[in-house]
């Protein structure tokens, strides 16, 4: 049974403490440092003052980017299907 590990993550100047699994910390920290940077870009790049409205910004990005590769995976797989199918149909013909 592996131990559980403390950490505190701050994100948006406030810090979040959590209990995590060890193999999970490097991939929620590299996640608050993303997440920091979108925060800092947003606030640069736009007149928002308000963090929740910042945050929710990062996070629609975040699941954007998630949702697309979902869907460009599912379109190569279709299109790797389709092939293969023709393939088939070639090497039955032989």
């Amino acid at each position: 049974m592996s131990e559980k590990l403390k950490i505190k993550l701050s994100i948006a100047n406030r810090v979040y403490p959590l209990t995590i699994h060890p193999s999970q910390e490097e991939g929620l920290r590299k996640t608050a440092q993303e997440i920091n940077k979108m925060v800092k870009e947003f606030e640069e790049n736009y007149s928002v003052r308000d963090k929740q409205d910042v945050l929710a910004m990062c996070a629609l990005q975040i699941a954007s980017k998630k949702t697309q590769k979902t869907i460009d995976e599912n379109n190569l797989n279709k299109s790797l299907e389709d092939r293969l199918l023709h393939l088939n149909e070639l090497l039955k013909e032989v």
